[in-house]
């Protein structure tokens, strides 16, 4: 590996588009496997808020219509995650920099910071569901009763966890991912005896709350799809082949983790919130196991909560906020400085008060980041066709300047989808991403681009504008700035991204 330089004023000058941490993964440097990526996604899916998932559909529904429905829903995200996932493993660029191409270069900090917000304020959801159950354990041994000194203590310990590396988050997935699956196994003997006990069929039961299937469909598009608009944080260090055009060859080491892994592990976590409602009234196993289990269990139970509270919020949450906020505040703001200002943006949203509104919030910011899903699919597979100018990513005054430093079409088609999205509320997810798609498409073609030439879409069959598929890299090399170079090429003075 080439020898990483720190990034500061004298190499680049204060441009507020570079920073080490947003610049493109190389690929040897590319470190996440396919198990490795199917375990990231298992710790991720294993979120505690999934059981209030459950419990929510079959309060209205019955149990396999909620499970059909979840499922679905997962396998629709999967496929919105798969074309977004290609931004990282093909360019090895962070969300928030590739929004430079449809947003400007300036424009792109509002649907970026947008998104931040909302992974910051899922990282003040997970860490108050693990302060509770930290609290749990002390207050069975000691008697101390009081959640907020262990949310402190965990968001700090969380925050140092993740700036100690991609790979620390890896790690700790591996750890995590089997010890939610534990607590659901628990749950699922201790919940259906209990209910056996008092008579209820979980098959057969229909509670009188008002769902529909189809709220039950977009809150569950919702949940995820915060990752799957940035995903490319994640598959931008996912180990690919490189050196092929086939979009599948490339991409394989994330399909089963985001088509098998997730929607499977979604399905079961919600199940055993619906059983959890249907036996013991409560969707949160936090309060389960506190009241159906005992000594060691009980504690035991309660620490694989933790971990699993912890290993989602490193890769889902605290990376996404941070890289969106470095983006916004480079070169001042550092990943170190990222991952603080996210854990403080969320603990002051109040997370504790969103969670009893799960599902409007999920409704709401779900609409808004379909819009931005549909506009940064149309963008890069119809407009741009997988090609990038890169390099003007990190330019100031490159053709993603547009006007102002702003791309009208993607600023309109994002407000207006997003709008609509939110009018049409129980419809969220499935009006915001066509809304955005279609209105960008339109504007690009009949107004952005006829001004503000884009080289990529002027020469689409041009190989210096893709990445992977040359067997190529994106280095930022001192005094020519942003070229493209085989691994083997790159010198030992090109900058390169701090190993995150």
């Amino acid at each position: 590996m080439a020898q990483t330089e720190v990034l500061d004023e004298t190499s680049y000058g204060k441009s507020r588009l570079l920073e080490q941490a947003i610049l493109p993964v190389w690929l040897n440097q590319r470190a996440i496997s396919n198990t490795g990526y199917i375990g990231l996604w298992i710790s991720m899916a294993v979120i505690i808020a999934t059981f209030q998932l459950g419990a929510g559909g079959v309060a209205g529904l019955p149990l396999t219509t909620v499970l059909l429905t979840i499922f679905i829903a997962n396998v629709l995200l999967g496929f919105v995650m798969m074309l977004t996932a290609d931004i990282g493993t093909e360019h090895g660029i962070s969300f928030a920099v590739y929004l430079r191409a449809p947003f400007g270069t300036l424009g792109t900090h509002i649907p970026s910071i947008s998104r931040g917000i909302v992974a910051a304020i899922w990282f003040g959801i997970q860490t108050y569901l693990g302060a509770l159950a930290l609290n749990g354990i002390f207050a069975h041994l000691t008697g101390f009763d009081n959640w907020v000194p262990w949310y402190i203590g965990f968001a700090v310990l969380q925050v140092a966890n993740t700036a100690m590396g991609i790979r620390a988050v890896e790690l700790l997935a591996k750890v995590a991912a089997p010890a939610i699956l534990a607590i659901s196994v628990w749950m699922y003997f201790t919940l259906d005896n209990l209910a056996t006990a008092s008579g209820k069929d979980i098959w057969t039961f229909v509670g009188d709350a008002e769902m529909s299937v189809v709220a039950l469909l977009v809150a569950n598009m919702a949940f995820w799809s915060s990752l799957a608009v940035d995903i490319p944080n994640i598959t931008r260090f996912i180990k690919v082949e490189s050196g092929t055009k086939n979009f599948f060859k490339r991409n394989k080491n994330t399909f089963a983790a985001q088509f098998i892994a997730l929607p499977v592990v979604q399905v079961w976590i919600a199940f055993i919130g619906a059983i959890s409602f249907i036996a013991a009234g409560d969707w949160n196993p936090i309060t389960v196991i506190q009241s159906e289990g005992a000594g060691i269990t009980l504690i035991v139970l309660l620490v694989m909560v933790v971990l699993a509270q912890w290993s989602t919020n490193t890769s889902a949450n605290l990376i996404p906020a941070a890289l969106t906020f470095i983006n916004a505040g480079a070169p001042w703001i550092n990943y170190a400085m990222g991952l603080v200002l996210a854990a403080l943006v969320g603990t002051i949203a109040m997370p504790w008060l969103i969670l009893e509104h799960l599902f409007t919030y999920l409704s709401l910011y779900g609409g808004m980041l379909a819009a931005l899903g549909g506009i940064m699919i149309c963008d890069y597979f119809v407009i741009r066709k997988r090609r990038l100018n890169v390099p003007d990513l990190y330019e100031e005054e490159g053709q993603f300047h547009y006007l102002g430093g702003c791309n009208p079409a993607g600023l309109i088609a994002w407000a207006i989808g997003g709008v609509l999205a939110v009018v049409f509320i129980e419809y969220s997810y499935l009006v915001g991403f066509p809304v955005g798609f279609g209105i960008y498409y339109l504007l690009m073609k009949g107004w952005v681009l006829p001004r503000f030439k884009q080289d990529e879409v002027e020469h689409p069959d041009m190989d210096k504008y893709l990445a992977t598929s040359v067997d190529r890299n994106w280095v930022y090399v001192q005094g020519n700035g942003m070229v493209q170079m085989e691994t083997s090429a790159i010198p030992a003075h090109a900058l390169a991204r701090e190993d995150l």
